[in-house]
């Protein structure tokens, strides 16, 4: 049985072609790719990368001036928040909650708009394997380029399950019985329609936008659409903790507010979703409210 695409560039002593992120003393990553006869330089001296080769993960490394450096290789939250960009990637903690609560699976069919990077891309095609399908869609062709050179690079090359198409998804979309839908635009309303036509009856639309009006828009839209049960929207952030002997207290910096996320699972055809039991305060939608789509 032949090993999953990119697993035997995750395990094992380091190869020619490896990824490897150098941790300085201060805790500073430095990454690189492993090329015989080349050398690794720094304001703190230099090695050869030959002395990586062959080497089990974990290693330290001493530079000339002395300087010993831990070498390992770079997870995929670390290559994703150094990766070439075109556009914004979606942060780790943001793909971490979005594989788990739009239940990615191995072997998944799944839609996703907006690739922006490639980040999210490589999060979803590591999660359903090669038996599984994810079809990318992208407007923009530059950032459709940087992406495909950023997955390829951490797979090794090309992804099996991997599609991507340059254009918009509303009038690209030919994929039928997707169980995933991803939605990661400026504007994820304009695209329920057509994704709604492709989910299978329990499939799972997962949006990602930025803004409070956007999150709004979302919501009350897919609401209205009909087909799908209540829509569950939140926000997630991360606070690092310093623990040192005594001193254990929270980092200073956190990584807060990134996006917000929306999950909403697709009804059966024909059936209208159950009436919610908690309605909204009295002015939540004044006289003049006709709903997510007016103007």
């Amino acid at each position: 049985m032949s090993e999953p695409t990119g697993a035997a560039r995750r395990r094992g002593p380091f190869k020619v072609g490896d990824q490897v992120q150098l941790t300085d003393p201060k805790g500073r990553h430095y990454t690189f790719t492993l090329e015989e006869g080349k050398n690794f330089h720094t304001h703190k001296g230099s090695f050869p990368h030959d002395e990586l080769i062959g080497a089990p993960e974990g290693s330290v490394v001493r530079t000339t001036g002395n300087v010993a450096y831990l070498a390992l290789r770079p997870l995929l939250p670390d290559y994703v928040l150094s990766m070439p960009r075109g556009a914004a990637v979606v942060y780790p903690k943001d793909a971490g909650q979005i594989l788990a609560f739009a239940d990615i699976f191995p072997g998944a069919r799944v839609v996703e708009a907006g690739v922006g990077s490639g980040s999210l891309s490589s999060f979803l095609l590591r999660a359903i394997g090669d038996s599984g399908m994810l079809h990318s869609y992208e407007r923009r062709e530059d950032f459709a380029e940087i992406a495909k050179g950023n997955v390829e690079r951490y797979f090794g090359g090309p992804h099996p399950a991997w599609q991507l198409t340059v254009g918009d998804l509303q009038d690209n979309l030919t994929d039928t019985d997707v169980d995933r839908v991803i939605l990661d635009m400026l504007a994820p309303w304009e695209c329920l329609e057509a994704v709604s036509k492709s989910l299978v009856p329990g499939g799972i639309l997962c949006c990602y936008v930025a803004t409070t009006t956007q999150l709004a828009r979302t919501v009350e839209s897919i609401r209205e659409i009909g087909c799908y049960a209540e829509p569950q929207p939140w926000e997630s952030m991360i606070r690092n903790w310093h623990v040192e002997g005594l001193a254990v207290r929270p980092d200073h910096r956190m990584i807060g507010h990134t996006g917000f996320l929306v999950t909403a699972r697709r009804l059966a055809d024909g059936v209208e979703p159950p009436m919610r039991r908690r309605r909204p305060a009295k002015g939540a939608y004044g006289d003049d409210y006709e709903g997510p789509n007016k103007g």
